[in-house]
């Protein structure tokens, strides 16, 4: 007997499975995706992708290779800094540069040491040439203020010849015997003077008088004048009672200081 039942649809090529036409199997079956949908889609899309990888490397490879950029220039360490990250990091580094540091500080101060001692000993020494030049240009240029004398009086004495101390020294010569200039300055007076009879005075170039007493005559009343320069003579004219010359030293034209002393610190022993 022959079946009453109808195919409503055909057999599918991919499955053995007959799909009925049943309202309740067409409610609940989920809808095929056609074959030309999703998988084409990613089939191009890998194409796509992996012709454009192609392409890519292709384009390089026929590109010539570009030149490598140059390395970043590096600035050259200064060598203090170097030395100094080393010392950081070195701390027997850093100890032996303190060392040599305080030996340097050390060995400088004793240069400077050894300079300072040795331009006061050449100070010194010029010192002293200068005053023994100065102590034998004194020589030279003092003289004694005269001739074939005796010294018969002092500074500081006393006597019934003076109204107050003696204050000066004197030389007795014979009348007329030179008196000469005993250092080089100026003749700034010259004639009468009472106590003292002729009296010449001569100025020193520090300002030093120099007084001669009681001549017998004045030769040079004035100006300049040298060492040994005759400025008058031994004369008896004054307060005295025999020809000598009474010399006395002014400092500034002040009081008066020892004749003697002050010859002698100038080479002039009478």
């Amino acid at each position: 007997m022959a079946s009453t039942h109808s195919q409503a649809h055909p057999r599918t090529d991919s499955g053995n499975q007959l799909l009925l036409d049943h309202p309740e199997a067409a409610r609940h079956r989920i809808p095929r995706q056609p074959r030309s949908g999703g998988p084409l889609i990613g089939v191009t899309a890998m194409t796509a992708a992996l012709g454009a990888t192609a392409f890519a490397a292709g384009s390089a490879a026929a590109e010539p290779a570009a030149a490598a950029p140059p390395p970043p220039a590096v600035a050259a360490a200064d060598s203090s800094g170097a030395e100094q990250h080393g010392l950081a990091a070195d701390p027997g580094l850093a100890l032996a540069a303190r060392i040599q540091l305080q030996a340097d500080g050390q060995r400088t101060a004793a240069d400077e040491s050894a300079r300072l001692a040795a331009a006061q000993e050449a100070e010194a020494k010029r010192s002293a040439q200068e005053a023994e030049a100065k102590r034998a240009e004194q020589r030279t240029a003092f003289a004694a203020p005269t001739s074939n004398y005796e010294l018969t009086a002092h500074y500081g004495q006393s006597g019934s010849y003076w109204s107050h101390l003696h204050t000066g020294l004197d030389f007795a010569a014979a009348t007329g015997t030179p008196v000469t200039a005993v250092g080089a300055g100026t003749v700034t007076s010259a004639g009468w003077s009472g106590a003292y009879g002729y009296r010449v005075i001569e100025t020193l170039s520090d300002g030093t008088e120099i007084w001669y007493c009681h001549l017998s005559a004045i030769v040079t009343a004035s100006g300049e004048v040298a060492p040994g320069t005759v400025l008058g003579r031994v004369g008896a004219t004054g307060n005295v009672t025999e020809p000598h010359l009474h010399l006395e030293v002014r400092p500034d034209g002040a009081a008066p200081v020892d004749p003697l002393d002050w010859l002698r610190e100038r080479g002039i022993n009478p």
